[in-house]
């Protein structure tokens, strides 16, 4: 029996998509009003979707508190209310790091949450607007 469960969570976070080896002109050529200078901020709806077998005891294939708290630590206390660019070392340019897309967001939060030890991640889904979502299941070299 396979069954998946998925909880839903939110946080909010700026940005700004820029590569710094660009031109201001040519950043917002290629991102658009999304590489002003200044940022912009989206509220973000994260769904974390996880897989195991039931526990016969609970019924559960994990404990939604246990799940809570993980996410909370890695993923919550970390990102909500940062600006990304600058905050989060995975996007920080000094650091060397990727321009933080969701795209890149959504494989950053995976990374995070991956170690879970009370089921297997198999999905994170991030919606940065009502329009667009992006979601990441890991490398598929590393999935059984």
């Amino acid at each position: 029996m396979r069954i998946e469960l998925t909880r839903r969570y939110s946080f909010a976070a700026s940005h700004r998509l820029a590569q710094p080896q660009l031109s201001e002109e040519d950043n917002r050529r290629l991102y658009g009003k999304c590489a002003n200078p200044y940022g912009h901020g989206h509220n973000y709806v994260l769904e974390v979707t996880v897989t195991g077998p039931l526990d016969p005891a609970t019924g559960m294939v994990a404990n939604l508190a246990d799940l809570d708290r993980f996410v909370h630590r890695e993923v919550l206390a970390a990102l909500d209310h940062v600006y990304l660019n600058e905050q989060v070392e995975a996007f920080h340019p000094a650091c060397g790091g990727q321009v933080p897309t969701t795209e890149n967001l959504c494989i950053e939060i995976f990374r995070r949450l991956e170690p879970f030890l009370s089921a297997r991640l198999c999905r994170v889904r991030l919606e940065e607007t009502g329009r667009n979502s992006f979601e990441y299941a890991g490398e598929s070299s590393r999935r059984p």
